[in-house]
């Protein structure tokens, strides 16, 4: 579809979101380069989104945060659509695929050179839990009796299963880059041979995951995750509102960082109390209960009860952007006047 990208490379290193739907996404987008930006202002943003989103840009005067602005086909509109075709949207020798909730945190310099070892690679961790595309609740009882998640690795002719979170992808080959893409695609078509569940069968979600598939592609094909859990290098922390410090804007983020991943785990816990009691009775155990203080270079709003102080952000950010548009369109009718 967009061969003729591969061929013409706009810059060496580049960002890439995109956007669908409902135009707060948009406001999402434009609220996390804003962050970028306060780090990293040499590097181009790439936007793939549909044609509506593109007139929004312009009706509001905010096209240039962009670098390059990208309308994707209708059928592409999707989370699947969209990161099981990822080939087709390297527009730079070395691409860094972004969701759109997602707060920039420090200069991001050192995680691109970390990069450089990867030809395509996803955040995630080495060895999925059984909670990885599985049911979120007391359900999970059955698939670990019954082992499903093995029998789904026999299955498929895998011997591990990783776990992806695909709020950054980096991807610079574009064969294997399609390669990926295409087989997570296969796999996603067979779901029925899994024991992995939609997620849109979880509360505020409307849209089928891409990352089991992507994992799976990604053992088929003996590709490395890149370790989204590295301490003081994190490239990416969860926001969960009692391990984050932060100001309104985020310029300022500190996260509390267990260094056992049994332990962090528990940060999903929704039932506080419970996870307290929980952390405190692993913290028996030496070392358990270290943890240390830290800023990761993305914070990322994915957990759907944790998302509000995000949307209040880029609400804050949507409106100052175009109240400050306004103000040079109103100077300049002004100053046309005056002449």
């Amino acid at each position: 579809m967009l061969r003729s990208i591969q061929h013409k490379k706009i810059a060496p290193e580049g960002y890439v979101y995109a956007t669908y739907g409902h135009p707060k996404y948009l406001k999402h987008a434009i609220a996390s380069v804003v962050s970028l930006r306060r780090y990293d202002e040499d590097r181009p943003v790439a936007l793939v989104c549909e044609e509506k989103q593109k007139r929004i840009l312009e009706e509001n005067g905010l096209a240039g945060i962009f670098d390059i602005i990208h309308i994707m086909s209708p059928e592409r509109a999707s989370i699947v659509g969209f990161k099981h075709n990822i080939h087709d949207y390297l527009f730079f020798e070395k691409n860094l695929f972004l969701d759109s909730d997602i707060i920039w945190c420090k200069d991001p310099d050192s995680l691109w050179q970390s990069l450089k070892p990867y030809s395509f690679t996803i955040t995630g961790t080495q060895v999925s839990d059984n909670f990885f595309g599985g049911p979120k609740n007391i359900g999970i009882l059955s698939d670990i009796l019954l082992r499903r998640r093995q029998r789904t690795l026999n299955h498929f002719g895998l011997t591990y299963l990783s776990r992806v979170q695909t709020g950054m992808i980096y991807a610079e080959d574009y064969n294997l880059t399609k390669k990926v893409s295409e087989l997570a695609g296969k796999m996603l078509d067979r779901k029925n041979e899994t024991h992995f569940r939609s997620r849109t069968l979880e509360k505020g979600r409307s849209e089928e995951s891409c990352e089991w598939s992507m994992a799976m592609a990604m053992s088929k094909l003996n590709i490395p995750v890149y370790p989204w859990l590295q301490g003081h290098n994190s490239p990416q922390l969860d926001y969960i509102s009692d391990f984050t410090s932060h100001d309104p804007d985020f310029e300022y983020v500190v996260c509390t960082y267990y260094c056992d991943e049994l332990v962090y785990n528990l940060r999903g816990l929704k039932v506080k109390w419970i996870r307290n009691l929980l952390k405190g009775f692993f913290s028996l155990w030496p070392g358990k209960g270290d943890y240390l203080k830290t800023t990761p270079y993305c914070l990322h709003f994915g957990w759907y009860h944790q998302k509000q102080p995000f949307f209040e952000f880029a609400e804050r950010t949507w409106n100052q952007l175009t109240k400050n548009i306004e103000q040079v369109k109103q100077s300049s009718k002004v100053f046309k006047q005056n002449r």
